[in-house]
């Protein structure tokens, strides 16, 4: 009986092998020592692939060899982490063969990382790592509510001490998760809090949209729905639940909010008209309308020596080739009218996730000191 089962097992590894339609172990991406990188992606019958991916100003059309894998290596890529995805025949798809998937519901994009030579402030390094953990909290109109918090090295041994906390908001299409795998917020703030750059702190990350009262196709999270309902969800439900649960320091100058995009519009109406919440506001590359600024910002406006009173930092950055460059600007002009006190970066680049980490890590070393 052992003996045919042996036979029986060898016939199938064989013929397995020898099966000429059998799909190929496929490597993709490939990160080379000279940070060039090798994209590969199999489909035998597409007539047409190609790489979309943001270091890249334009899509890159993939060669097809004999056994159906379309491929590409790029030129060098200044090293950073980046979006990317296959467009197939006019559809476009993630790396099937990466397990490293940037999360949002408007698109599906990939994930590569090129380290380079030296760790760059989102690379993972040994150093203390924090705790990431995936919480649920209960609204009376949005029913269970999914938020990702993340605590710093040494607050589970830490039992006596509290912490500020940093809310920190996606942008829209985004979700609870995209902060921690796509800007690396937790690695970030490892990093920085192991070289003595930053406070530990906790970062609360909860999911933008006030779904299911709005459409996932509304539109951005700056939306006047969406704020209003968000509002209710964020102040009588999320804070809540957060200072219930967790060790921290109740009190405005030991909470910060930021945000990114759409998320950054809401961070901004938020924040600048809750100062006695929130310390500091900081805004990503904020969404914004210039026909809304009086209605969005009509506390802060009203009274701008409160703000500048309350607010320990009020921080706005932006890419001079984001789209939402011009009205950044524009935000900022009427800010210098109402004489409210900011700090701005201006960087290069665009409306990305470089750009957000870049920014995340300039603000982290400004909180909570």
């Amino acid at each position: 009986m052992a003996k045919n089962l042996l036979i029986f097992l060898l016939f199938v590894v064989f013929t397995g092998k020898a099966q000429p339609n059998a799909r190929p172990v496929i490597i993709s991406p490939e990160v080379h020592a000279d940070n060039t990188v090798t994209f590969r992606f199999y489909a035998p019958a597409a007539k047409e692939v190609k790489l979309n991916a943001q270091f890249e100003k334009t899509p890159l059309p993939m060669n097809k060899d004999e056994r159906g894998i379309w491929s590409i290596t790029t030129s060098a890529v200044k090293p950073d982490m980046y979006p990317y995805a296959f467009n197939v025949d006019g559809i476009q798809t993630a790396d099937p063969n990466n397990s490293a998937i940037f999360p949002n519901e408007g698109f599906q994009n990939s994930l590569v990382e090129i380290t380079g030579n030296s760790p760059l402030v989102h690379t993972v390094q040994h150093v203390p790592h924090g705790t990431i953990s995936y919480r649920y909290y209960q609204s009376a109109e949005l029913g269970t509510r999914p938020v990702v918090i993340y605590t710093p090295p040494g607050y589970e041994a830490n039992a006596k001490v509290s912490y500020p906390v940093l809310y920190l908001l996606h942008g829209t299409t985004d979700t609870e998760e995209t902060w921690t795998k796509v800007g690396r917020a937790n690695i970030i703030l490892d990093n920085l809090i192991a070289q003595g750059k930053a406070k530990p702190m906790i970062i609360v990350m909860p999911y933008g949209r006030a779904y299911p009262v709005i459409s996932k196709s509304s539109g951005s999270l700056r939306n006047w729905d969406n704020l209003q309902e968000f509002k209710k969800d964020f102040f009588n439900n999320l804070l809540p639940f957060v200072e219930q649960n967790y060790r921290t320091i109740k009190d405005k100058n030991s909470r910060a909010i930021a945000g990114f995009s759409g998320g950054g519009g809401t961070t901004l109406y938020f924040g600048l008209n809750n100062t006695d919440k929130f310390g500091y506001v900081c805004g990503f590359a904020p969404g914004m309308l210039k026909n809304e600024f009086d209605r969005n910002n009509e506390v802060a406006f009203k009274n701008p020596e409160l703000v500048n009173k309350n607010l320990k930092l009020f921080w706005i950055g932006v890419g001079k080739d984001d789209g939402l460059y011009g009205v950044n600007q524009e935000f900022m002009q009427v800010l210098d009218q109402k004489k409210i006190k900011y700090e701005s970066l201006i960087s290069d680049g665009g409306h990305t996730w470089m750009n957000c980490k870049l920014y995340l890590s300039t603000i982290a070393q400004k909180l909570f000191k």
